[in-house]
Formats: structure tokens, C-alpha cells, sequence
């Protein structure tokens, strides 16, 4: 295993407001969570200060990694945005070995092999999926694990369950999550076409609900549409709090970057808003954070809080949560010390895992990026 981190528990900054990206809910939990709606921070919110202690660096030399899935036995899938590649890492040694490429990724900009997820059902049908961008479009698919072939050559062919999404130089959007409900949900992009963001027709600037076959999900807004909330510029964060909300991290433009909470069929502005406008038919974000502290890719929930991933912001955000709101003003940890943050994931308890992206084109590189760190929160 790499040499352990020497330990660190690191104060924060409250500059920013912020949140993680969850699952959004079903027709079977809309109204459980409608009842729940906190007007104010409860008893139950998270607290006001907590912590964050870099355990060990589970890897290291990574090449422009992406997605994050953690295998049933704990070692974690690496996305490669870059060489359309899935590494399995070792989580006792912290060996990568490439299980396999996958077909017809198209690098470029931001797009590339982006978000990847497990199967709901992974134990028993060993399903990958991945979301990438193609010559054409964005798209989603599905690859068969099979861990007795040769390194290198065990992904089969994917199978495609939604393609048709706009891509673009930028914003390509490209988390893919399974939720409570055991439906796919999709960030995506407005790929630098703002108007793509309100039209409905599109699955440009959206977020996507759908069945693991990439059919419409019962419940959302539209019986024939996998679109389930419309308004975003660039969503690369989704997570489910304990309340089983959806949240989301979405890159503004020049003004305020968003930690949103998702519902069905709400507008969340974009291009006609950003960040807290308070205009009716609008869906204000619950924080909201300046560009140059967050340009916010993953989240993860643990802990009471939503943990974010910034990119040109280089920190960790920690937003506590109580109920649908904040609980208190976000947290800065690790700012500066690893460079830019990609992709951040809860591992059980009080544990997680979070990503650099220095060797996306942005960054700029130390030895030994890009790498996984195992984090201790609190």
C-alpha cells in the first residue's frame, strides 16, 4: 500500500455555501419526503464544525480519472476520461490493474469515460455502467464484469440503455448514481448552448431518472420522459441524504456555483438565473458558492453532511445538513493541499473517499497525481 498520509485534522473556512448532490425520490417517497420539510434546523442537524483526518493514500499515478464505484468487496473502479479505460484498485495494496477499455469513447475537452455506477442488482448480474461521450452524443451504457477473464479484456461489449445526449467542447455533465429506488439517475450538461437547459425536449442541461433498461421511471414528471428536473448548466454531483433527498453540485458561470435539492419537475434557472434569485417559478439553490472557491464536480453524503469535491476551488466542502436545509455555514478542509478535487465517496460510516484531478489538462501535476485518499469525517 502507498505510504500512509501522515494525519491531519484540518480547520475549516466559512467563506461559500454548499451541499451534496442525492438521489431524487420516487413516486413511492414524494410524499414522506414533502411531510418531512424542516423549516429550520432540528435536533437532528448535523453539527455546526466537524473534521477531516487524510487516513492513507489508497493509490497514486492515476491518468485523468473521473468515475468512482466501490466493488462489493471494497476495492474501488477508477474511470479514465482521458484513455476511456476502468482500473480495479486493490484497497489492500493499492495495485491498479485495468480490467478493461470501453468501445467508442471519444475524448475531448471535458468530455471522455466519465461517471461510472454498479448495478442495484451487481451480486447477481455483475453490471457496470458508465456514462461517456461518443463522436456523436453523450451516452449511458452497461458492461458485463467478468473478473475470471484476462486483465485488460474483462468488460464486455456495452450494451446501451440511453444515448441522444448532447455533447459538447464543455459541459458534458456525466454523474451517473443509482438511488433508493434502485433507478439510474443522470447529471448532464447544457454544452455551452444555455437554451438547451429549459428545453424540455432536450436532455441537454438536466437531470435524467430512469429504470437500470433506461426506460422513463414511474413517477416522473413526464409518464414518456426520463427527464426528471430541468434549469441546470452542468451537473457532475449527485447523493442521497438519510431522508433519501437528492442533492446536486452544479457549475455556475461567472457568479455562483449551486448545491441544489432536487425535486420532480422543478426549474432550477439556468440561463435565466444563477444562484438565489427568489423568482417564482424558479428553485433557489440552498447554498451557493463563488467560482474561484468551488467549480464543484462530485459529492457524497456521510455523516450528517454533504461532502464536495472543487476543482478550481482545490478544497473539500463540508455543508451540514438539518433536514432540507443547511444546518450551518460550509466548511473548507484540505484547501491547497492536493490541488483540484474530482470525485468524493462514502464508503460506510464515517469514511470516504476523495480523487484529485490534476492530470485533467487544468492542473498542474505533483508527483504521484492523480491519487485516491482515504479520508476519516466528521
Amino acid at each position: 500500500m502507498v505510504a500512509a498520509v501522515s494525519l491531519l485534522v484540518l480547520t475549516g473556512c466559512s467563506s461559500g455555501d454548499g451541499t451534496v448532490p442525492v438521489p431524487g425520490r420516487s413516486a413511492t417517497t414524494a410524499p414522506a419526503a414533502a411531510a418531512s420539510r424542516d423549516a429550520a434546523p432540528s435536533p437532528s442537524a448535523a453539527p455546526a464544525k466537524g473534521s477531516v483526518k487524510v487516513v492513507s493514500t489508497l493509490t497514486e499515478g492515476l491518468k485523468s480519472p473521473w468515475g468512482l464505484a466501490a466493488l462489493p468487496d471494497g476495492d474501488p473502479l477508477v474511470s479514465s476520461r482521458d484513455e476511456g479505460t476502468i482500473t480495479r484498485v486493490d484497497a489492500e495494496t493499492g495495485k491498479k490493474t485495468v480490467i478493461g477499455s470501453v468501445p467508442g469513447v471519444s475524448p475531448g475537452g471535458e468530455g471522455g469515460l466519465l461517471g461510472i455506477a454498479l448495478s442495484p442488482s451487481y451480486a447477481s448480474d455483475h453490471q457496470v455502467y458508465a456514462y461517456f461521450t461518443t463522436a456523436s452524443d453523450n451516452r449511458i451504457a452497461r458492461m458485463y464484469y467478468d473478473e475470471k477473464k484476462p486483465a485488460g479484456q474483462q468488460l464486455g461489449a456495452p450494451d446501451t440503455v440511453l444515448r441522444g445526449i448532447p455533447k459538447g467542447h464543455i459541459h458534458n455533465g456525466g454523474r451517473i448514481a443509482f438511488g433508493p429506488d434502485k433507478m439510474l439517475y443522470a447529471g448532464t450538461g447544457e454544452t455551452g448552448e444555455k437554451g438547451l437547459a429549459q428545453d424540455k425536449k432536450s436532455l441537454a442541461g438536466k437531470i435524467l431518472r430512469m429504470t437500470p433498461d433506461g426506460e422513463p421511471a414511474y413517477g416522473n414528471p413526464e409518464a414518456n420522459s426520463v427527464v426528471y428536473s430541468v434549469g441546470h448548466r452542468d451537473v457532475e454531483g449527485l447523493a442521497w441524504d438519510s431522508g433519501k433527498r437528492l442533492w446536486a453540485s452544479e457549475f455556475g458561470q461567472d457568479t455562483w456555483d449551486e448545491l441544489n435539492l432536487i425535486e420532480p419537475g422543478k426549474n432550477y434557472g439556468w440561463p435565466d438565473e444563477e444562484g438565489k434569485a427568489h423568482k417564482p417559478g424558479f428553485v433557489d439553490p440552498v447554498v451557493q458558492w463563488r467560482p474561484d472557491e468551488a467549480s464543484p464536480s462530485g459529492i457524497a453524503y456521510a455523516e450528517g453532511s454533504i461532502w464536495m469535491a472543487a476543482l478550481r476551488g482545490e478544497r473539500l466542502w463540508r455543508i451540514p445538513l438539518a433536514g432540507r436545509e443547511s444546518a450551518a455555514a460550509p466548511q473548507a478542509f484540505l484547501k491547497g493541499e492536493y490541488g483540484r478535487l474530482r470525485t468524493v465517496l462514502s464508503v460506510g460510516g464515517d469514511k470516504v473517499w476523495l480523487m484529485t484531478s490534476n492530470t485533467d489538462g487544468r492542473g498542474t501535476p505533483k508527483p504521484g497525481d492523480d491519487r485516491i485518499l482515504l479520508l476519516e469525517v466528521a
